[in-house]
């Protein structure tokens, strides 16, 4: 049943927008192309700081509004979605690709007033998310590894508007979320499996909750840590490491090895959720280590 004209509330019109455009995920990779920039920069616009922050959130709201609109029927089979406003029927699709359409405008032309090859990036990243991601998610478990890629592409992102200069160092903030992603999504599969399996989403390397996944997602992990200290070795240009820092950020990768490794052990939904928890953690962590120690260095 369509909601009455007297039911719409400005609060409830607010809950549905930040549900569209998935607010919290959304400032999380804000949070991550701001750390990014900080870690490029030489001397800190606040200008340039806000339009990265606010070219940024408007591409991932874009990006999650376009995945509710192609997934809107799936999503109604799954209990975690299923009041999401598009399959509630608070938000019409057309709705929807309107405000995901402005939003993808928005995005691309505050990014480019920042330089070119940030705005690149970011629509990249929309493309992909979009229009390989999401429809790969019920054919493949390869749908991860593309999902991975414009998943990395924020902390690189604020090197790149930092810098206008795609190298070594973006390059290497990009690998570090780009293994980061695997565990951290995999964890996820893992303990949401039967809603995914509703819908029909590929979310597990192996397909099943196995020690195939868990073996996996321990090796991924292990990848996370070695790209997170190679900056202490002196091979990424100005992206550098002091040795204290990369000790805290070492530390902070064996402590999320120590729950893909309970997962393998336990091979719980519990065990999954904590090593969900506990990756959100470390990459917010060592972002903020690594800025702290370029400033403090």
């Amino acid at each position: 049943m369509a909601r009455s004209k007297s039911s719409v509330t400005t609060p409830s019109v607010i809950s549905d927008f930040k549900e569209i455009t998935k607010m919290r995920l959304s400032l999380s990779v804000v949070f991550s192309s701001l750390a990014g920039y900080l870690l490029g920069v030489e001397t800190i616009d606040v200008k340039t700081l806000i339009l990265l922050a606010l070219g940024g959130y408007f591409m991932v709201g874009a990006s999650n509004g376009f995945n509710q609109i192609i997934e809107k029927d799936l999503d109604a089979l799954m209990n975690r979605t299923k009041n999401r406003p598009i399959p509630a029927g608070r938000i019409s699709v057309n709705s929807a690709f309107i405000i995901s359409s402005i939003f993808t405008l928005l995005g691309i032309i505050i990014l480019y007033t920042i330089n070119k090859q940030t705005a690149m990036f970011g629509a990249i990243s929309i493309f992909l998310y979009t229009c390989a991601y999401t429809p790969l998610k019920t054919m493949t478990p390869i749908a991860v590894f593309v999902g991975a890629i414009p998943g990395a592409i924020p902390f690189m992102l604020g090197w790149v508007a930092a810098t206008d200069d795609f190298g070594i160092e973006p390059g290497t903030l990009f690998a570090l979320q780009f293994f980061w992603q695997f565990p951290h999504f995999w964890a996820i599969g893992w303990f949401l499996f039967d809603d995914y399996e509703k819908a029909g989403f590929k979310m597990l390397p192996t397909g099943k909750q196995d020690k195939g996944t868990t073996v996996q997602t321990i090796m991924y992990t292990i990848w996370t840590i070695i790209v997170s200290v190679i900056p202490v070795f002196g091979f990424t240009g100005k992206l550098q490491l002091s040795i204290a820092a990369a000790i805290v950020v070492f530390a902070l990768g064996l402590g999320m090895l120590n729950y893909a490794i309970k997962l393998f052990k336990e091979m719980t939904a519990k065990a999954a959720r904590q090593l969900m928890l506990a990756s959100v953690l470390y990459i917010t962590l060592i972002q903020i280590v690594y800025v702290v120690d370029k400033f403090i260095r």
